[in-house]
């Protein structure tokens, strides 16, 4: 566990240093913290879901018959208590400081919910399905419509007033858009489910993850600067951007689409473009990160312990870390990194020193935990047991 909680606090650690430090450095390029984070740690989060998924629906012990309502109807209240905090953050947080994950978090775990009862070759083999098929089905999808520059985070009120159109940007458009990064969800469900006291299967997934690290930046490159699609996409997008405008996309990325005027946006991998190869590659990252933190982890927990105790309570200091972005005087760059970092850092070993989760995080924990157990008590009673089929209705293993 605290070489999951420790890949958790890089996931986090990276989110913080892309929202607080510009994307461009003095000398034109990308900076430093954009280049380490930017795309990769959103993902590494998203990955780490499915795993927490695994985690928390037995393991190697997938639900089937009887145990899988309980564990559904605990993964939908978490869905929608994760839902919740980030409409809420999305209330007090703009868009130009910091994209709210949460609410797509959220919509991630309610489509996990079919998934709960699949085998880990059943789960590769849809992650790697959905990481082809989904960013091509939607740029056929947006055919015709441009890529925004930046997303409003979503609230409330957008939800309450507009839903259909909040449910096509949480599935769809937004900056984390569901459907597509249901592939990071599925990898993560097949590590979590894997044998992870292992060494020989926890180094077997970062090679995993280096060998699409790879092939992803390899085929993008013969498709780009080989066959001739970095120039294709450079004169396509002159009709509608400044050339510093295609430099600044090419180097810091999208917002979680990218436009629909030529297929060749599909052999990018900027950050936050979701194609096919920006999936493969940053799904490759994670799990080396998630490898060789559970080794470093087994080698020694001391060199971890800052790392994990943040990760341990993700939700809690995030929600905190974009609260203190919207403060008017809150410090902004390496020195405002800096400050978030201690501070994240500092609160979550003192806590951690005292309660096993997070604030937010136990919230969620016995309100998901005891949803699940009243279900499975309905189930198991006696009277449950009498008019149900052999199976529980949902379909054996």
């Amino acid at each position: 566990m605290i070489g999951i909680d420790a890949a958790r606090g890089v996931a986090l650690l990276g989110m913080m240093a892309v929202h607080l430090i510009d994307p461009i450095a003095d000398d034109g390029s990308p900076s430093l913290a954009w280049t380490l984070a930017a795309g990769k740690s959103a993902a590494l989060f998203a990955v780490l879901a499915g795993v927490g998924v695994a985690f928390t629906t037995g393991r190697r012990q997938r639900p089937t018959g009887r145990t899988w309502p309980g564990h559904a109807a605990g993964l939908l209240v978490r869905a929608l208590l994760i839902g919740v905090v980030g409409l809420l953050l999305g209330s007090v947080v703009a868009a130009d400081l910091a994209a709210v994950i949460l609410p797509y978090y959220a919509l991630l775990f309610a489509f996990a919910i079919p998934l709960l009862s699949l085998s880990s070759r059943a789960l590769v083999a849809l992650a790697a399905v959905i990481a082809v098929g989904m960013p091509i089905l939607s740029h056929v999808l947006r055919a015709g419509t441009e890529a925004a520059l930046i997303v409003p985070n979503l609230t409330f009120s957008e939800l309450l007033d507009h839903p259909a159109r909040v449910l096509r940007d949480l599935a769809l458009t937004g900056v984390y858009p569901a459907l597509p990064w249901m592939a990071y969800l599925c990898a993560g469900l097949a590590v979590g489910r894997a044998l992870l006291t292992s060494r020989r299967t926890v180094t077997l997934v970062a090679l995993t993850g280096a060998g699409l690290v790879v092939v992803s930046r390899t085929v993008s490159w013969i498709l780009m600067d080989v066959f001739g699609g970095r120039a294709e996409l450079a004169a396509v997008a002159s009709r509608s951007m400044t050339s510093d405008r295609w430099a600044e996309v090419m180097a810091v990325g999208w917002t979680g689409t990218t436009p629909t005027d030529t297929a060749w946006w599909l052999a990018t991998m900027v950050p936050h473009s979701t194609t096919p190869l920006d999936l493969a590659s940053t799904t490759g990252i994670s799990l080396i990160v998630i490898g060789v933190a559970i080794l470093v982890g087994r080698a020694t927990t001391a060199l971890l312990r800052p790392l994990a105790a943040a990760g341990s309570m993700s939700l809690t200091l995030f929600s905190l870390h974009v609260l203190l972005l919207s403060w008017p005087s809150s410090p902004e760059g390496v020195a405002g990194l800096l400050a978030h970092t201690v501070l994240v850092v500092a609160f979550a070993l003192v806590w951690s020193s005292y309660y096993a989760r997070g604030p937010l995080e136990e919230i969620v924990a016995q309100a998901a935990g005891a949803v699940r157990r009243r279900v499975q008590s309905v189930i198991d009673s006696p009277r449950a047991a009498e008019t149900s089929p052999p199976d529980g209705g949902v379909g054996g293993s």
